[in-house]
């Protein structure tokens, strides 16, 4: 893959559904991307499905909606997956009954327990552990997880996305759960056994489910290869990379060509192209 063929791919067809990536592909801060808002209402206006994906775990999917109505993209709650979504079905499915300790902010832990799950940070009542982006992280959450995990040998631990770290708006960033997940296993040997978010299959079959199409009538649209690009290509599934946030050409160059995405480009609503050659 080179500069000059990449940055003019060019999408070929139009799909029945657009799965987004939110932060460096629709939004950064509290600014929309050049080209997101035409992107959107032409694909709406055409009749196509759009549903946001996020990997942030400090938001429920309300707030979410909330933002992109106020930027201008007004968006049913149905139409947002995070890990708030994927875990309570995770641990339904994996955990039923569980007891959870849940390194995380408030919205994470309000969507466990509304799922119907006991917090709790007994370590021995602790049946699961919860790592996630949490600007709360301390040594005494810490404790609790290494003894539940290695002390009482009782827990497993579970993650809700893998992320290094979050993108802020002027080239900042924040550590992620990444940097939670590996505290946790560094002081107790236990390696965390499922991720939750992007580029976790549950995520990607969660948001098929709700648009009631299959992979290959979607296309998943976002800025990051490891997570957004990832989750696409190993689900045999289209992707197209932006490059308005993490990823660049060179990067993308770098990876074999299976694993590289279906289109990269320069600005998102270039997807609209099938449509205004129709």
């Amino acid at each position: 893959m080179t500069a000059s063929t990449t940055l003019t791919s060019r999408p070929v067809r139009a799909y029945a559904g657009y799965l987004f990536d939110l932060d460096g592909t629709i939004y950064l801060g509290d600014e929309l991307l050049p080209g997101a808002a035409e992107l959107v209402h032409g694909l709406r206006e055409a009749g196509r499905e759009t549903l946001f994906l996020s990997n942030n775990p400090t938001k429920n999917p309300q707030m979410y909606a909330d933002k992109l109505t106020r930027l201008g993209l007004p968006t049913p709650v149905n139409r947002i997956v995070n890990p708030l979504v994927t875990i309570a079905a995770w641990l339904r499915k994996e955990a039923p009954g569980a007891g959870v300790f849940v390194i995380g902010e408030e919205p994470l832990q309000q969507a466990i327990r509304s799922a119907g799950f006991r917090l709790t940070e007994d370590p021995r009542d602790i049946d699961v552990v919860v790592a996630s982006y949490d600007r709360g992280f301390d040594y005494r959450k810490l404790q609790i997880a290494f003894d539940a995990l290695w002390q009482h040998r009782r827990a497993r631990l579970v993650a809700t996305n893998p992320d290094a770290y979050c993108p802020m708006p002027m080239g900042r960033g924040e550590p992620d759960a990444a940097a939670v997940i590996a505290a946790v296993e560094a002081c107790t040997g236990v390696r965390c056994e499922a991720n939750v978010g992007k580029p976790a299959g549950v995520m990607l079959q969660t948001a098929l489910d709700v648009l009631g199409l299959s992979g290959s009538d979607c296309v998943m649209v976002g800025d990051r290869l490891q997570t957004d690009i990832a989750m696409a290509v190993d689900a045999g599934m289209d992707s197209a990379l932006v490059l308005t946030g993490e990823a660049t050409v060179e990067m993308a160059g770098l990876l074999p060509p299976e694993r590289q995405p279906t289109l990269v480009l320069p600005r998102i609503d270039a997807l609209l192209e099938p449509f205004r050659d129709s």
